[in-house]
Protein backbone atom coordinates (compact mmCIF):
# COMPACT_ATOMS: atom_id res chain seq x y z
CA UNK A 1 0.00 0.00 0.00
CA UNK A 2 1.17 3.51 -0.87
CA UNK A 3 -0.05 5.81 1.90
CA UNK A 4 1.12 8.13 4.65
CA UNK A 5 2.38 5.30 6.83
CA UNK A 6 4.30 3.43 4.12
CA UNK A 7 5.83 6.64 2.74
CA UNK A 8 7.00 7.64 6.21
CA UNK A 9 8.49 4.18 6.74
CA UNK A 10 10.29 4.32 3.40
CA UNK A 11 11.75 7.74 4.21
CA UNK A 12 13.15 6.46 7.51
CA UNK A 13 14.65 3.38 5.86
CA UNK A 14 16.31 5.56 3.23
CA UNK A 15 17.59 7.95 5.89
CA UNK A 16 19.21 5.02 7.73
CA UNK A 17 20.13 3.01 4.66
CA UNK A 18 23.82 2.58 5.53
CA UNK A 19 23.02 1.53 9.10
CA UNK A 20 20.23 -0.91 8.24
CA UNK A 21 21.66 -2.27 5.00
CA UNK A 22 18.24 -2.06 3.33
CA UNK A 23 17.11 -0.63 0.01
CA UNK A 24 13.58 0.43 -0.88
CA UNK A 25 12.46 -1.45 -3.97
CA UNK A 26 9.13 0.31 -4.35
CA UNK A 27 5.40 0.13 -3.59
CA UNK A 28 2.46 -1.96 -4.73
CA UNK A 29 -0.97 -0.35 -4.84
CA UNK A 30 -4.16 -0.89 -6.83
CA UNK A 31 -4.25 2.82 -7.65
CA UNK A 32 -2.25 4.27 -10.52
CA UNK A 33 0.68 6.64 -10.02
CA UNK A 34 -1.39 9.46 -11.51
CA UNK A 35 -4.22 8.85 -9.06
CA UNK A 36 -1.83 8.62 -6.12
CA UNK A 37 -0.07 11.80 -7.16
CA UNK A 38 3.38 10.40 -6.32
CA UNK A 39 6.62 10.26 -8.24
CA UNK A 40 10.20 9.08 -7.98
CA UNK A 41 10.88 6.17 -5.65
CA UNK A 42 7.29 6.29 -4.45
CA UNK A 43 5.91 5.22 -7.84
CA UNK A 44 3.97 1.93 -7.56
CA UNK A 45 5.60 -1.14 -9.10
CA UNK A 46 2.26 -2.75 -9.78
CA UNK A 47 -1.14 -3.68 -8.38
CA UNK A 48 -1.54 -5.73 -5.19
CA UNK A 49 -2.40 -9.01 -7.02
CA UNK A 50 1.05 -8.79 -8.69
CA UNK A 51 2.95 -8.58 -5.39
CA UNK A 52 3.50 -12.31 -4.78
CA UNK A 53 4.91 -12.99 -8.24
CA UNK A 54 7.19 -9.92 -8.05
CA UNK A 55 8.58 -11.00 -4.65
CA UNK A 56 9.35 -14.48 -6.03
CA UNK A 57 10.93 -13.18 -9.23
CA UNK A 58 13.07 -10.51 -7.57
CA UNK A 59 13.80 -12.58 -4.43
CA UNK A 60 12.73 -9.75 -2.15
CA UNK A 61 13.96 -10.12 1.44
CA UNK A 62 11.38 -8.06 3.35
CA UNK A 63 7.80 -6.97 2.63
CA UNK A 64 6.02 -4.34 4.71
CA UNK A 65 2.23 -4.52 4.41
CA UNK A 66 0.85 -1.06 5.23
CA UNK A 67 -2.82 -1.39 4.36
CA UNK A 68 -5.33 0.21 6.79
CA UNK A 69 -6.77 -1.95 9.56
CA UNK A 70 -10.23 -1.63 8.00
CA UNK A 71 -8.89 -3.69 5.04
CA UNK A 72 -7.80 -6.58 7.25
CA UNK A 73 -9.38 -9.18 4.93
CA UNK A 74 -7.16 -7.92 2.10
CA UNK A 75 -4.17 -8.06 4.44
CA UNK A 76 -4.89 -11.71 5.24
CA UNK A 77 -5.17 -12.48 1.52
CA UNK A 78 -1.75 -10.93 0.88
CA UNK A 79 -0.23 -12.84 3.79
CA UNK A 80 -1.51 -16.13 2.33
CA UNK A 81 0.13 -15.29 -1.00
CA UNK A 82 3.41 -14.22 0.61
CA UNK A 83 3.65 -17.47 2.59
CA UNK A 84 4.64 -19.05 -0.73
CA UNK A 85 7.80 -16.92 -0.72
CA UNK A 86 10.89 -16.73 1.50
CA UNK A 87 10.36 -13.03 2.30
CA UNK A 88 9.99 -11.80 5.87
CA UNK A 89 6.62 -10.06 6.19
CA UNK A 90 5.79 -7.21 8.57
CA UNK A 91 2.41 -5.58 9.06
CA UNK A 92 2.45 -1.81 9.68
CA UNK A 93 -1.09 -0.81 10.72
CA UNK A 94 -2.31 2.73 10.23
CA UNK A 95 -2.69 3.16 14.01
CA UNK A 96 0.92 4.37 13.92
CA UNK A 97 -0.18 7.41 11.95
CA UNK A 98 -1.93 8.77 15.04
CA UNK A 99 -0.29 10.45 18.02
CA UNK A 100 1.02 7.59 20.16
CA UNK A 101 2.71 7.69 23.55
CA UNK A 102 5.47 5.08 23.99
CA UNK A 103 3.91 2.72 21.43
CA UNK A 104 5.37 -0.79 21.48
CA UNK A 105 4.35 -4.32 20.62
CA UNK A 106 4.52 -7.42 22.75
CA UNK A 107 2.48 -10.39 23.87
CA UNK A 108 0.25 -11.14 26.82
CA UNK A 109 0.20 -14.86 27.61
CA UNK A 110 0.92 -15.59 23.96
CA UNK A 111 -1.61 -13.09 22.58
CA UNK A 112 0.01 -10.33 20.46
CA UNK A 113 -0.81 -6.84 21.75
CA UNK A 114 0.17 -3.31 20.75
CA UNK A 115 0.53 -0.59 23.38
CA UNK A 116 -0.92 2.67 22.04
CA UNK A 117 -0.57 4.81 25.17
CA UNK A 118 1.98 3.58 27.69
CA UNK A 119 4.22 4.90 30.44
CA UNK A 120 7.89 5.13 29.41
CA UNK A 121 8.82 3.59 32.77
CA UNK A 122 7.88 -0.03 32.08
CA UNK A 123 10.17 -2.87 33.12
CA UNK A 124 13.78 -2.03 33.98
CA UNK A 125 13.28 1.58 32.86
CA UNK A 126 11.07 2.19 35.87
CA UNK A 127 13.73 0.70 38.15
CA UNK A 128 16.39 2.98 36.65
CA UNK A 129 14.13 6.00 37.10
CA UNK A 130 13.37 5.18 40.75
CA UNK A 131 16.99 4.41 41.71
CA UNK A 132 18.08 7.69 40.11
CA UNK A 133 15.42 9.61 42.02
CA UNK A 134 16.43 8.06 45.35
CA UNK A 135 20.17 8.55 44.85
CA UNK A 136 20.06 12.10 43.49
CA UNK A 137 17.10 13.13 45.65
CA UNK A 138 18.82 12.01 48.87
CA UNK A 139 22.05 13.77 47.87
CA UNK A 140 20.21 16.99 47.01
CA UNK A 141 18.23 16.91 50.25
CA UNK A 142 21.42 16.41 52.27
CA UNK A 143 23.13 19.35 50.56
CA UNK A 144 20.04 21.59 50.76
CA UNK A 145 19.15 20.76 54.40
CA UNK A 146 21.06 23.70 56.00
CA UNK A 147 19.52 26.16 53.54
CA UNK A 148 16.06 24.68 54.12
CA UNK A 149 16.41 25.20 57.88
CA UNK A 150 17.26 28.87 57.32
CA UNK A 151 14.36 29.30 54.89
CA UNK A 152 11.98 27.60 57.32
CA UNK A 153 12.97 30.07 60.04
CA UNK A 154 12.49 33.03 57.68
CA UNK A 155 9.03 31.80 56.63
CA UNK A 156 8.06 31.33 60.28
CA UNK A 157 9.14 34.89 61.19
CA UNK A 158 7.74 36.58 58.08
CA UNK A 159 4.01 36.02 58.70
CA UNK A 160 1.56 33.94 60.75
CA UNK A 161 0.89 30.43 59.52
CA UNK A 162 2.61 27.08 59.00
CA UNK A 163 6.09 26.80 57.46
CA UNK A 164 5.05 24.03 55.05
CA UNK A 165 2.08 24.43 52.72
CA UNK A 166 0.44 21.10 51.86
CA UNK A 167 -1.69 20.90 48.74
CA UNK A 168 -3.55 18.00 47.14
CA UNK A 169 -2.57 17.26 43.56
CA UNK A 170 -2.83 14.41 41.08
CA UNK A 171 0.12 12.04 40.94
CA UNK A 172 0.90 8.86 39.02
CA UNK A 173 -2.17 7.44 37.23
CA UNK A 174 -4.26 10.34 38.55
CA UNK A 175 -4.10 9.23 42.19
CA UNK A 176 -4.35 12.03 44.71
CA UNK A 177 -1.11 12.94 46.52
CA UNK A 178 -0.07 15.62 49.01
CA UNK A 179 2.68 17.94 47.76
CA UNK A 180 4.90 19.97 50.10
CA UNK A 181 6.09 23.54 49.55
CA UNK A 182 7.41 26.33 51.72
CA UNK A 183 4.48 28.65 52.39
CA UNK A 184 4.85 31.79 50.27
CA UNK A 185 1.38 33.34 50.69
CA UNK A 186 -0.81 34.65 53.46
CA UNK A 187 -3.56 32.22 52.35
CA UNK A 188 -3.66 28.40 52.19
CA UNK A 189 -5.97 27.61 49.25
CA UNK A 190 -6.71 23.99 48.38
CA UNK A 191 -10.37 23.93 47.38
CA UNK A 192 -12.46 23.73 44.22
CA UNK A 193 -11.80 27.38 43.36
CA UNK A 194 -8.14 28.41 43.27
CA UNK A 195 -6.79 31.74 42.08
CA UNK A 196 -3.41 31.44 40.40
CA UNK A 197 -0.55 33.61 41.65
CA UNK A 198 -0.04 36.71 39.53
CA UNK A 199 2.80 39.15 39.16
CA UNK A 200 2.68 41.67 42.04
CA UNK A 201 0.16 39.43 43.83
CA UNK A 202 -0.65 40.97 47.22
CA UNK A 203 -1.11 37.55 48.81
CA UNK A 204 2.59 36.74 48.42
CA UNK A 205 4.75 37.52 51.45
CA UNK A 206 8.09 39.36 51.05
CA UNK A 207 10.13 36.24 51.81
CA UNK A 208 7.69 34.25 49.69
CA UNK A 209 8.43 36.45 46.69
CA UNK A 210 12.13 35.66 47.01
CA UNK A 211 11.47 31.94 47.36
CA UNK A 212 9.19 31.86 44.32
CA UNK A 213 11.60 33.90 42.22
CA UNK A 214 14.27 31.20 42.51
CA UNK A 215 11.90 28.24 43.02
CA UNK A 216 13.28 27.65 46.52
CA UNK A 217 9.73 27.06 47.74
CA UNK A 218 9.85 23.72 45.87
CA UNK A 219 12.75 22.31 47.95
CA UNK A 220 10.46 20.38 50.36
CA UNK A 221 9.31 18.35 47.36
CA UNK A 222 12.60 16.46 47.64
CA UNK A 223 10.82 14.67 50.49
CA UNK A 224 7.98 13.86 48.09
CA UNK A 225 10.57 12.35 45.74
CA UNK A 226 12.00 10.09 48.44
CA UNK A 227 8.43 9.07 49.39
CA UNK A 228 7.87 7.93 45.81
CA UNK A 229 5.03 10.39 45.23
CA UNK A 230 7.06 12.55 42.86
CA UNK A 231 10.14 12.37 40.65
CA UNK A 232 12.97 14.85 40.20
CA UNK A 233 11.94 15.26 36.56
CA UNK A 234 8.46 14.95 35.11
CA UNK A 235 5.33 16.97 34.33
CA UNK A 236 4.65 19.52 37.07
CA UNK A 237 1.66 18.57 39.28
CA UNK A 238 -1.25 20.99 39.07
CA UNK A 239 -3.86 21.73 41.70
CA UNK A 240 -6.89 19.41 41.59
CA UNK A 241 -9.21 22.26 40.64
CA UNK A 242 -7.01 23.19 37.67
CA UNK A 243 -6.83 19.57 36.50
CA UNK A 244 -10.61 19.31 36.46
CA UNK A 245 -10.79 22.56 34.49
CA UNK A 246 -8.15 21.82 31.87
CA UNK A 247 -8.96 18.15 31.26
CA UNK A 248 -12.24 19.41 29.72
CA UNK A 249 -10.45 21.93 27.51
CA UNK A 250 -7.27 20.18 26.36
CA UNK A 251 -7.30 16.88 24.50
CA UNK A 252 -5.03 14.29 26.10
CA UNK A 253 -4.46 16.41 29.20
CA UNK A 254 -4.64 13.48 31.65
CA UNK A 255 -2.04 11.42 29.71
CA UNK A 256 0.63 13.47 31.48
CA UNK A 257 -0.31 11.54 34.62
CA UNK A 258 1.06 8.29 33.14
CA UNK A 259 4.31 9.20 34.94
CA UNK A 260 5.03 10.58 38.43
CA UNK A 261 4.94 14.39 38.57
CA UNK A 262 8.30 16.15 38.79
CA UNK A 263 9.94 19.04 40.59
CA UNK A 264 11.05 20.27 37.18
CA UNK A 265 10.33 19.20 33.62
CA UNK A 266 10.75 19.73 29.91
CA UNK A 267 8.06 22.43 29.92
CA UNK A 268 9.81 24.42 32.65
CA UNK A 269 13.21 24.58 30.93
CA UNK A 270 11.42 25.79 27.79
CA UNK A 271 9.90 28.80 29.54
CA UNK A 272 6.49 27.38 30.48
CA UNK A 273 6.28 28.66 34.04
CA UNK A 274 4.19 31.09 36.02
CA UNK A 275 0.56 31.94 35.46
CA UNK A 276 -1.50 30.20 32.77
CA UNK A 277 -3.85 33.07 31.97
CA UNK A 278 -4.94 31.48 28.67
CA UNK A 279 -5.77 27.94 27.63
CA UNK A 280 -2.98 28.27 25.05
CA UNK A 281 -0.47 28.69 27.88
CA UNK A 282 -1.50 25.40 29.46
CA UNK A 283 -1.65 23.72 26.06
CA UNK A 284 2.01 24.60 25.51
CA UNK A 285 2.91 22.99 28.85
CA UNK A 286 0.95 19.85 28.05
CA UNK A 287 2.63 19.59 24.63
CA UNK A 288 6.04 19.59 26.30
CA UNK A 289 4.85 17.10 28.93
CA UNK A 290 3.69 14.64 26.25
CA UNK A 291 6.92 15.17 24.32
CA UNK A 292 8.77 14.19 27.50
CA UNK A 293 6.79 10.95 27.67
CA UNK A 294 7.69 10.18 24.06
CA UNK A 295 11.40 11.00 24.35
CA UNK A 296 12.24 9.94 27.91
CA UNK A 297 15.72 8.64 28.69
CA UNK A 298 18.06 8.97 31.70
CA UNK A 299 20.17 11.38 29.66
CA UNK A 300 17.14 13.58 28.98
CA UNK A 301 16.44 13.73 32.73
CA UNK A 302 20.04 14.73 33.42
CA UNK A 303 19.89 17.42 30.73
CA UNK A 304 16.67 18.85 32.21
CA UNK A 305 18.19 18.95 35.71
CA UNK A 306 21.31 20.76 34.49
CA UNK A 307 19.31 23.26 32.42
CA UNK A 308 16.98 23.89 35.36
CA UNK A 309 19.95 24.87 37.52
CA UNK A 310 21.40 27.21 34.88
CA UNK A 311 18.12 28.93 33.99
CA UNK A 312 16.76 29.65 37.46
CA UNK A 313 18.65 32.94 37.77
CA UNK A 314 17.27 34.40 34.54
CA UNK A 315 13.71 33.10 34.52
CA UNK A 316 11.41 36.13 34.53
CA UNK A 317 8.23 34.02 34.61
CA UNK A 318 8.83 32.81 38.17
CA UNK A 319 6.85 34.98 40.61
Amino acid sequence: GCNEVSLALAQRILANQDLMGLQVEGFFDDRSAERLGVRGRARPLGALPELGAYVKRRRIDIVFVALPVRHISRVMQLLDELRDTTASVYYVPDIFAIDLIQARSGDLFGIPVVALCESPFYGYRGVVKRITDIALGAAMLLVAAPLMLVLAALVRMSSPGPVIFKQRRHGLDGHEITVYKFRTMTVLEDGPNLEQAKREDGRITPIGRLLRRYSLDELPQLVNVLQGRMSLVGPRPHALAHNEEYRKLIKGYMIRHKVPPGITGLAQINGCRGETARVEDMQARVNYDLEYLRRWSPLLDLKILLLTATRLLRDEKAY
